[in-house]
């Protein structure tokens, strides 16, 4: 395979994850890993972390870091597992005012690393079903319904934010009443009805 032929397959692929692709890709490409620390120190790709590379010249995009965690999230046969969600999801569909200081990452329950995930990495275990997850530029995210759903239970989220995202959720038309009804009633806990509550003690 000629190298124009390997650049334009690795590039075809980079271009779907905002510049970045893992070593897995570009052997699929053609690349040999034994060549790779040479186009490293040609400057041509950028090592940004175990098993994943940058394309060097590639353009600066809006969240080259969300792909980056979502490539780490790979297993062994290259599949992205991890779904950006909770209080990162919030963020993401700007829902409240929440600005996380971790990523929060929604993985299958049978996840597992050969290291423990950094300190900056919430892995939430969950089972997702496709309608419950949107496709980005190289990453994905849980839907604003998933996302709403998520925080309104999960304690580690503060009420104020779950309160913001339900308000503003309503306000933009994403969700309606009656889904947020039927979200409380599926979690039918003391927190989940407070934070309908405070929203609105006429909200049914």
């Amino acid at each position: 395979m000629s190298k124009s032929t390997n650049e334009q397959r690795l590039f075809s692929v980079a271009t779907l994850q905002q510049g970045y692709f893992t070593s897995k890709q570009a052997k699929e490409a053609g690349y040999s890993d034994s060549n790779f620390s040479t186009f490293v120190h040609s400057g041509k790709w950028i090592h940004e972390g175990r098993g994943i590379y940058r394309l060097a010249n590639y353009p600066p995009t809006e969240r080259p870091d969300l792909v980056y965690w979502s490539l780490w999230s790979c297993n062994r046969l290259g599949e992205v597992q991890g779904v950006f969600s909770h209080q990162t999801a919030l963020a993401i569909h700007d829902l409240s005012d929440v600005m996380p200081s971790r990523y929060h990452l929604s993985v299958p329950k049978g996840f597992r690393k050969y290291h423990p995930p950094p300190p900056n990495l919430i892995l939430h275990y969950n089972t997702l079903v496709p309608e419950d997850v949107i496709e980005y530029e190289g990453y994905r995210v849980t839907t604003p319904l998933r996302t709403i759903h998520d925080v309104l239970v999960d304690e580690a989220t503060p009420e104020e934010f779950a309160e913001q995202a339900v308000s503003d959720g309503l306000e933009r038309g994403i969700i309606n009443k009656r889904s947020v009804w039927a979200l409380a009633e599926e979690a039918d806990t003391e927190r989940t009805e407070r934070i309908i509550n405070n929203i609105d003690p006429t909200f049914a």
